[in-house]
């Protein structure tokens, strides 16, 4: 009887040992790389192994003065992402998007003052327009006169030629309307002047991210393709386009993988037939003409 007491008694004593003081479950190198989970885009894993990467590998908030980079799904599963960047759109803030071809440097456009900012980040006169990303064909037709439509003169339904091409990589310019907010012509110290547009680049990009950050706007931005200064050649890496405006007072960047080098199709809806000015991503279009051709022809 003693005897079985004892060896009860010991085997009691010895069996929390292992199961509370062992740390060899935490401590395994193996056991640490079996948790861990493969990436969800190889592409972003891929470049995430620069360094100048890693210190935008996770969104944050910007301090005074700084930027805030936001890491989203290009197939838009995380859109609520984008609530802090459209906020500080509405309060007046200088950011980049994605589009279905470059990147998009984009302000509010009733913000005469962001606009202005927007021109000093990409050193651009107060003579060269920009254009707008539209949420639909309505946002074309509010701030727009419209696309040429058919008549019995024998002159082609434009719109219809045109609704096969959006949402897509083409800009289209038209007349502008009197609901487009007026363009500073002059800004200073002294009082700013300001002029109406006659023409107005108009696009609507086949991209969920930027369409959700237009939706949540609940307006059409002020538009312009993000490039190098010094090179003057387009910028397709988010992380690239953040170290080289981040410090020069950009407030942030919307980070949707790397893009192409290849831009919207420029087309002028004001000449009849309607022609492109600069070919790009969008094909070129039965309905379009094109001034390369004539001049093949002519050589």
């Amino acid at each position: 009887m003693v005897a079985l007491q004892t060896k009860t008694t010991t085997c009691a004593a010895a069996t929390p040992l292992p199961l509370r003081r062992s740390p060899t479950p935490f401590t395994s190198n193996a056991s640490f790389q079996l948790s861990q989970k493969p990436p969800r885009f190889v592409v972003s894993a891929a470049v995430k192994k620069s360094p100048k990467r890693l210190k935008y590998s996770v969104p944050r908030l910007p301090k005074e003065d700084g930027l805030l980079y936001i890491e989203v799904d290009p197939e838009g599963s995380d859109t609520w992402k984008l609530d802090s960047a459209v906020e500080l759109l509405k309060s007046g803030a200088v950011g980049v998007i994605p589009t279905d071809t470059v990147y998009a440097m984009v302000c509010d456009m009733n913000n005469h003052d962001a606009i202005e900012r927007l021109r000093r980040l990409k050193e651009v006169e107060t003579s060269k327009p920009f254009s707008i990303l539209c949420r639909s064909l309505h946002d074309i037709d509010t701030y727009t006169t419209g696309f040429p439509r058919g008549n019995s003169n024998g002159l082609s339904d434009y719109f219809r030629a045109v609704k096969h091409c959006v949402p897509g990589p083409y800009t289209f310019i038209l007349t502008a309307s009197k609901a487009l907010p007026k363009q500073c012509v002059k800004y200073g110290p002294a009082i700013p002047k300001y002029a109406s547009r006659k023409s107005l680049g108009v696009r609507i990009p086949d991209d969920i991210v930027c369409q959700a950050v237009l939706e949540k706007m609940g307006a059409p931005l002020i538009s312009t393709s993000v490039r190098s200064p010094q090179e003057n050649q387009w910028i397709i890496d988010p992380v690239l386009i953040a170290d080289t405006y981040g410090p020069e007072g950009l407030n942030f960047v919307i980070d949707a993988g790397v893009r192409l080098a290849n831009p919207s199709t420029v087309v002028d809806m004001l000449q009849i037939p309607p022609t492109i000015i600069r070919q790009g991503k969008g094909l070129k279009q039965p309905w379009m003409a094109d001034p390369n051709d004539s001049v093949e022809e002519k050589d």
